[in-house]
């Protein structure tokens, strides 16, 4: 009886081991592993929490976001959620934070912002009945996510993303930051000064033109007027 239940409390542990365990062995190399054939088995390197969340691991959904440190601290893009409804907010708000984690983007925890109130009015009957009126509110609920050390393109698949799935009722504005060469500000002034530079020639050439125009319509109608006379002095 007693050897019984030792046989099954190590079946048991057995089990468990095998169960919690992570990575996948194949029968022929336990065996030979047993047999010592391989050398002695390699410790196993437990996942960082980045390789976790860049994985797919079905059931995460229900633990918190894994928020990636950040490295420079410059700002990529900053997410702003709205909805009348807080539990579908929340959710959404969840679901972005597991995609930017999944995709590496160091994302800030979400923020809430001040709560959006509108108050309507409405009476219910006209004339004597002006007194009965009813109210009606809407609560607008928001939310902000801020990104910051991602590039551009990771952070429009993030956004393609969100789009993609977005939950009924809950929008969703992006505001991104771009990054501009080094020099550009040299570049755009010439760019400018040179865009003026051809803009007053063509005015200079669009003078000159109309200019000559103008002088050939005067010695034309002269012509004109000296042959006019030379014909009557003739006539006379």
């Amino acid at each position: 009886m007693f050897a019984r239940s030792c046989r099954s409390a190590v079946s048991a542990v057995q089990r468990c081991l095998r169960y919690n365990s992570t990575a996948t062995v194949s029968p022929i190399a336990s065996a030979s592993a047993a047999a010592g054939i391989l050398g002695p088995p390699k410790p196993r390197v437990p996942a960082t929490e980045a390789e976790y969340a860049a994985t797919v691991v079905h059931g995460r959904a229900i633990r918190q976001p894994y928020y990636h440190p950040k490295t420079h601290g410059i700002p990529a893009a900053t997410l702003h959620f709205r909805s009348h409804h807080p539990k579908l907010l929340d959710f959404f708000v969840h679901f972005a934070g597991h995609a930017a984690a999944a995709l590496g983007v160091p994302i800030s925890k979400p923020v809430h912002l001040p709560t959006q109130r509108r108050l309507w009015t409405v009476i219910r009957a006209p004339f004597i009945y002006k007194k009965s009126q009813e109210n009606f509110e809407r609560r607008t609920h928001k939310r902000m996510i801020k990104a910051w050390d991602a590039n551009p393109e990771v952070v429009d698949m993030l956004v393609a993303y969100l789009e993609k799935h977005a939950a009924a009722g809950v929008g969703l504005r992006v505001v991104k930051w771009t990054r501009a060469p080094v020099g550009v500000g040299s570049k755009t002034v010439e760019a400018v000064l040179g865009s003026i530079r051809m803009d007053e020639q063509k005015l200079r050439a669009q003078k000159v033109k109309a200019l000559g125009e103008q002088i050939v319509k005067e010695e034309t109608a002269a012509a004109a007027g000296a042959a006019k006379e030379g014909s009557v002095q003739k006539s006379a």
